[in-house]
């Protein structure tokens, strides 16, 4: 396997390690009781599994080199990856070259380099990466070496990161689970049987497994939560256009452009980690620095008591399980304890026509990379096909006319607008993040194959995301956080939904919530 051809290097100078059991406990502590940084000096053999503010804090304070922490990722990664397979590419000698350039530039001058100063962590195979392997798990791609970072990967190396490797995705990020020819399929850390999601599916196993406390994804129809909300983890999806996109792949290497809908963010096993990754990564693109900058505004209020949170717990359209619903009384119940008001009857928008126009504008961005013929064959098989035909929608939004993707968009922009007026009342929505925790891995069954159970009854493969999508095409910053756990012991999850640039509002909720909802799963 590629993976372990390139594992080899790292293992030479890792030093021996010892137990780890206890850090997951502290990390649950800490989710559970919202402290920013551990009680007590952590030891350094199980530094790697503390939250990333933790490790800056040591590195900070250099009762830790960047160097020794490094080692302890790839001693884990060896030992814990092959099991899982979310890490793909590994640059062993480039984290120990930069945390060894990190550690020099902290002893000369006393000072960090910046935010991120020394922290390994692994970036999406979907990010080009200068001088590492990019490949967005496709063959055509196996020998990409880019020659320059993705713009927001080359915000993180300013900050100070150390990049130790790449994590999986499915072939050109699409798909809702994660495997490709290359390096095989991302295995769920809390049940091999269940997929990690997609196309995030590699970062958010990495994150989860300790393989990284901090990871940058991708997010267009779910990509970063809803693999989050599988593993267990936190991500953030950032408000439509505050951090740069170019660099993304599956638009080929060397475009500047990306889609309107995609989304680069954080995921993390702590929430106060998002915000970290997210002062990192909003900015301007670097065409537009020179001009403007962004400064998002804090969050709405300082107390839980005080939010007007709106609850959508269940719809016709895509119904929740049991499970999932009960999680979201249980979450509202904390709300209203907390002395905020909740609103569980008022909607921003109509979940299935927010849906079908979600599907027109995604299917319409992915035609930019079609071949001309390809394109040509779409055209002539979309003219073809009847209305109602269950292939029509993908074929006909795919190749519509620009007048029609211009009236489409006047659509979007009127939806956008019945949510700001939802957020005059409300400070964010609670929704369900899926229709129930991991389903079952069908890497051996076709897609049109593809189906999910909900409460007993068979559903469509897609509505994975239905609750994921009223976030994605009108721009909206949008978290996903653990909050519970199936009878079988699998993580459960929540969305919190803000209004545009109030992405501090959504993760201050996170927070508070954190503090008072059950310890998330963590992974044996």
């Amino acid at each position: 396997m590629i993976f372990r051809r390139t594992l080899l290097i790292a293992s030479t100078a890792v030093a021996a390690a010892a137990g780890m059991a206890a850090a997951s406990a502290a990390g649950r502590s800490r989710a559970g009781e919202g402290t920013p940084t551990p009680p007590h000096p952590v030891p350094v053999e199980r530094l790697h599994l503390e939250p990333a503010h933790a490790q800056l804090a040591a590195l900070r304070r250099r009762t830790v080199t960047s160097r020794a922490l490094v080692e302890r990722y790839l001693l884990h990664i060896e030992k814990t990856n092959p099991g899982l397979d979310a890490v793909v590419t590994l640059d062993a000698d480039g984290a120990r070259a930069a945390a060894d350039a990190a550690d020099r530039h902290l002893a000369t001058t006393g000072r960090p380099l910046g935010a991120l100063h020394g922290l390994p962590m692994t970036v999406k195979d979907a990010l080009e990466t200068k001088g590492l392997r990019t490949t967005c798990g496709s063959p055509d791609l196996a020998d990409h070496v880019p020659d320059r970072d993705a713009d927001a990967v080359a915000r993180l190396r300013a900050a100070g990161a150390v990049i130790v490797g790449k994590t999986n995705v499915p072939v050109m990020c699409q798909d809702l689970q994660t495997s490709n020819p290359l390096f095989g399929t991302t295995k769920n850390p809390h049940d091999h049987t269940k997929t990690a999601g997609g196309s995030s599916g590699g970062p958010a196993a990495a994150v989860a497994a300790g393989l990284t406390s901090l990871e940058l994804g991708s997010d267009l129809a779910g990509s970063l939560r809803l693999p989050a909300a599988y593993c267990g983890v936190y991500a953030l999806r950032p408000s439509g256009g505050i951090v740069p996109t170019r660099g993304h792949i599956p638009r080929p290497p060397g475009w500047i452009t990306d889609s309107d809908m995609l989304s680069l963010g954080p995921i993390a096993r702590d929430v106060d980690d998002l915000d970290l990754l997210l002062d990192v990564l909003a900015a301007p693109a670097p065409a537009d620095a020179a001009a403007w900058r962004i400064e998002l505004p804090a969050p709405r209020h300082e107390h839980l008591g005080r939010y007007r949170v709106g609850l959508w717990q269940d719809d016709p359209y895509c119904h929740v399980d049991r499970e999932t619903r009960d999680l979201l009384a249980r979450v509202a119940d904390l709300v209203r304890a907390a002395g905020a008001t909740v609103d569980d009857s008022t909607r921003p928008v109509d979940l299935a026509a927010s849906d079908r126009l979600f599907q027109r504008l995604m299917y319409a961005t992915t035609s930019a990379t079609a071949t001309d013929d390809g394109f040509a064959d779409d055209v002539a098989a979309a003219d073809k096909l009847p209305a109602d035909h269950p292939g029509a929608l993908f074929l006909r939004s795919r190749t519509m006319h620009h007048r029609d993707w211009l009236r489409a968009n006047e659509e979007r922009e009127k939806l956008r607008g019945r949510w700001a007026d939802y957020f005059t009342t409300h400070d964010v929505l609670i929704t369900a993040a899926a229709p129930t925790a991991a389903v079952d891995d069908q890497t051996g069954t076709p897609v049109p194959q593809r189906s999910i159970t909900v409460d007993g009854a068979k559903r469509p493969y897609f509505d994975q995301t239905a609750w994921l999508n009223l976030a994605g095409h009108v721009r909206l910053p949008a978290v996903v956080l653990p909050a519970g756990r199936t009878a079988a012991g699998l993580p459960l999850a929540v969305q919190i939904i803000g209004p545009y640039l109030a992405d501090r509002t959504v993760v201050d909720v996170a927070r508070h919530l954190a503090r008072r909802l059950p310890a998330p799963v963590s992974p044996a």
